[in-house]
């Protein structure tokens, strides 16, 4: 529940809700690189975390590196998800940007 429950108020009508700001997770700013499958049938998927960008910076990555790796992807979460293992060519391109990228997992 909101920390507010009044709806409506004699003084001013109808009081409008207020919105949560939605706060970005705190990160160290290295991006790490990592395949997944699991939960998606056995299809891997490349996934970058730990970006410390807002929401139309890590949009704008997302679609380039989809675009440079001819392969669809989404963002979940503050997460990039590019479809197939492309981990070497993502790497390349993020540390040619001058980002610290890392790859995770095994």
């Amino acid at each position: 529940m909101s920390q507010n429950d009044l709806v409506y108020s004699t003084d001013g009508g109808r009081i409008p809700a207020q919105k949560a700001q939605l706060a970005r997770p705190k990160t160290d700013g290295i991006i790490r690189i990592r395949r997944e499958t699991k939960g998606r049938k056995g299809k891997g998927v490349t996934t970058l975390s730990g970006m410390d960008m807002d929401a139309t910076q890590i949009k704008a990555l997302c679609t380039e590196l989809k675009k440079m790796c001819g392969t669809g992807g989404a963002i979940k979460d503050a997460v990039i998800e590019i479809q197939g293992d492309n981990r070497d060519k993502i790497k390349l391109v993020l540390e040619k940007r001058g980002y610290t990228v890392k790859l995770a997992g095994g």
